[in-house]
């Protein structure tokens, strides 16, 4: 987590940074880093000690005279509670003020039944982690929901989603307000992976790529370190790209509504639909994946072929943005020697040389955890904003 200067007029939020940025730090240190007076350091270190949002971690380095004392950001001050909603499941979790994941769990979903049977589902689960975890909802500082799906980030609410019936505008904020009086937060799934992945595993890359390949397609981006959603929340869809295959005569129709787009043809719907076509007995992404990781050559030949097309789109990304760094996840992720194999072929066929001579093309470190963790993360620096401290500190 980078810092922003401080200086001498750094306040509460700013101060409290420093402390979420660095286990343990003395007075002394804060006054070094901010350049604020030791009147000053103890007036802000006082109020938040005072709040609980730090507490004393232990005595500092000996140098001849009484140790000075280290403090640190309470990260159990209460918890978060986050759930990454996909198109056939969805995790939830409990984390930690820093964002960490202390127990999470899963189960099998339609996101297409509709807003109230998913987000009561969710709750249930929020409820039963809360149990396990021994806190109360009065605990509860914030919560992180993503979805597959075009979010509107400043409303929270989902827009014209394709494969989302009954979303539209629905009030996801509001209906997790009336179970817990803190922030909520929603945002696409796919965001929520990129943050988790460049925070968690690539902190020193500016610029990143996340490609979800799973059910469907969705790309995330990380530029300048920060998640980039666009002027409207719409960046990234990269799976609803209309694209030509010169050796289809009629386009798929995709679940968007339109034809020929990159998931219609290399989305993990789409290879079950051309798998069962094919002749295979395959009920699920899940069992396509288990079916290509046998190395059945029709399926392997599918499998590579989806690579490809993706691969084309990726590409295309790769001239727009100069990403470091593109991870792959999802369900399909699993299948990384085929699917990568097409990915990387088409990537460094047409994208130029000065956009690939450093590229990483990896799979997702975090894997099914990518989600909740880059919620949870996300979740944690809008709660904890300089700007919102004061309240933190002086709710009344």
């Amino acid at each position: 987590m980078s810092l922003s200067v401080t200086g001498s007029n750094a306040g509460l939020g700013e101060v409290l940074q420093l402390f979420r940025a660095e286990p343990g730090l003395t007075r002394a240190d804060v006054m070094q880093r901010t350049g604020l007076s030791r009147s000053t350091v103890n007036q802000r270190l006082d109020a938040l000690l005072a709040s609980a949002l730090v507490v004393p971690s232990g005595e500092g380095a000996f140098t001849g005279g009484r140790p000075a004392s280290r403090f640190a950001f309470n990260a159990d001050r209460g918890v978060l509670l986050v759930a990454d909603i996909g198109a056939t499941g969805l995790r939830a979790a409990v984390c930690d003020l820093r964002g960490a994941v202390r127990a999470d769990t899963e189960r099998e979903i339609d996101v297409a039944a509709g807003p109230h049977p998913v987000l009561d589902a969710v709750h249930q689960l929020f409820t039963d982690l809360l149990a396990e975890a021994g806190r109360t909802p009065a605990q509860v500082h914030g919560v992180g929901i993503d979805v597959p799906g075009p979010v509107d980030f400043d409303s929270g609410q989902v827009v014209s989603p394709p494969i989302m019936s009954g979303w539209d505008r629905f009030d996801i904020p509001g209906w997790f307000r009336a179970h817990y009086a803190c922030p909520v937060l929603v945002d696409k799934d796919v965001n929520a992976m990129a943050f988790g992945e460049q925070r968690s595993t690539y902190p020193d890359v500016r610029q990143l790529l996340m490609i979800k390949a799973g059910t469907g397609i969705g790309a995330g981006l990380i530029l300048g370190g920060q998640v980039y959603r666009g002027a409207d929340g719409a960046a990234g869809d990269i799976g609803h790209i209309q694209i030509t295959v010169e050796d289809v005569d009629v386009e798929p129709v995709c679940r968007c509504g339109n034809t020929g787009c990159v998931e219609a043809y290399a989305g993990g719907w789409a290879l079950v639909r051309d798998l069962r076509a094919a002749g295979h007995d395959v009920a699920d992404v899940n069992g396509a994946v288990r079916l290509i990781r046998t190395g059945d050559v029709g399926a392997v030949r599918l499998a590579r072929r989806a690579g490809r097309i993706l691969g084309g789109a990726v590409a295309d990304s790769v001239s727009l943005v100069n990403p470091s760094v593109i991870v792959i996840g999802g369900q399909l992720a699993r299948i990384e020697e085929q699917l990568f194999a097409g990915i990387r072929e088409m990537v460094y066929r047409r994208s130029l040389p000065l956009a690939t001579r450093k590229l990483q093309i990896v799979p997702s470190r975090l894997g099914d955890r990518a989600g909740p963790v880059g919620l949870a993360l996300l979740l944690a620096d809008a709660i904890f904003a300089p700007d919102r401290v004061d309240q933190l500190v002086n709710p009344h």
